[in-house]
């Protein structure tokens, strides 16, 4: 067993745990990367390391400089953990709705949390952030939805674990939240193997699913033009919040991974993937664990009142 200088040095390095169980085509495999084995608990450890390290290498970083960053929880956790051990003030902006472990864990990494409007979800946050940022030209705004930082951490990490793994994947699966994940990931693996497809996993239009968005609400992530998104997507796969919500409990029940919402909503679409091809083998990406959403009830409760509940709540 490896000992380590510090948690960061246990930031990526993933397991993949094979589901294919919940496969729906018995000749395809269904394997799911486990992020949110990362120290802060998630895939947003990656690209908050990236982009702290690579400010700080460029000069946009320096000894006590605050830090400022929009987020509807795990990249704003992760990057509170960073700062911890580095010694940054950081201050959150945080939709007021996201579930009660998210700002609790902001506060034991000792962030300032900034409350932006719950009904104007994770884009209301993102403005208050630009905003506070134009306002405060001496703190540092690393903002994840326009860092190339962002898809390139999944490009240099991620993506050649996957590949190393796996490298008879035929299909990768992810949400579509900041794109930086697909667009890493996927670059890589075009990269190495041309037919591997690469499928994002995003809600309808109005609809609420945990940690993703539809970029057809009038906001497109500039690394998803920028990395080429348009032409390196294969496809979407359209994902309802009920329906995430069954295949997170499906996972939990059928595997034992307690997985976070939108862990869900990437086997559905995964699955969905799988009915709809002969054979092959599909990755998908699990965000976190599902421990930063137990007061949601998500596990426990009525399904139809969590479903609900998703509409006034930002779970991911």
């Amino acid at each position: 067993m490896a000992v380590y200088s510090s948690v960061l040095d246990m930031v990526g390095g993933t397991p993949m745990v094979d589901v294919s169980v919940l496969s729906p085509n018995p000749a395809v495999r269904i394997l799911a990367k486990m992020e949110g084995q990362n120290p802060a608990g998630s895939v947003k450890d990656r690209i908050a390391l990236k982009m702290i390290e690579e400010a700080e290498a460029d000069g946009t970083l320096t000894p006590g400089k605050t830090i400022i960053e929009p987020s509807s929880g795990n990249t704003g956790i992760a990057m509170a953990m960073i700062a911890r051990i580095k010694g940054y003030p950081i201050k959150i902006v945080l939709p007021e709705n996201v579930s009660v472990e998210r700002r609790q864990l902001l506060e034991v990494f000792g962030a300032e949390i900034i409350l932006s409007p719950g009904e104007e979800g994770s884009n209301g946050a993102v403005r208050r952030a630009i905003a506070l940022a134009d306002e405060h030209p001496d703190w540092a705004f690393l903002y994840q939805y326009a860092n190339e930082a962002n898809p390139r951490a999944h490009y240099e990490t991620t993506g050649p674990e996957i590949w190393a793994d796996c490298p008879e994947i035929t299909h990768f699966v992810a949400g579509l939240g900041t794109s930086g994940t697909l667009m890493g990931v996927g670059t890589f693996l075009k990269e190495r193997n041309p037919d591997i497809k690469v499928l994002a996993v995003e809600p309808p239009i109005g609809e609420l699913v945990e940690g993703l968005r539809n970029l057809d609400e009038g906001y497109i992530p500039p690394v998803y033009e920028k990395w080429g998104g348009p032409e390196l997507l294969d496809g979407k796969r359209i994902v309802r919040p009920r329906e995430s919500i069954e295949h997170t409990r499906m996972l939990a029940d059928g595997c034992g991974i307690f997985a976070g919402i939108s862990a869900g909503a990437a086997l559905a679409g995964a699955r969905r993937v799988a009915s709809q091809i002969e054979s092959g083998t599909i990755v998908f990406i699990v965000c976190d664990g599902g421990w930063k959403y137990l007061s949601t009830g998500a596990w426990t409760d009525d399904i139809d009142e969590v479903t609900e509940r998703a509409k006034k709540i930002i779970y991911f």
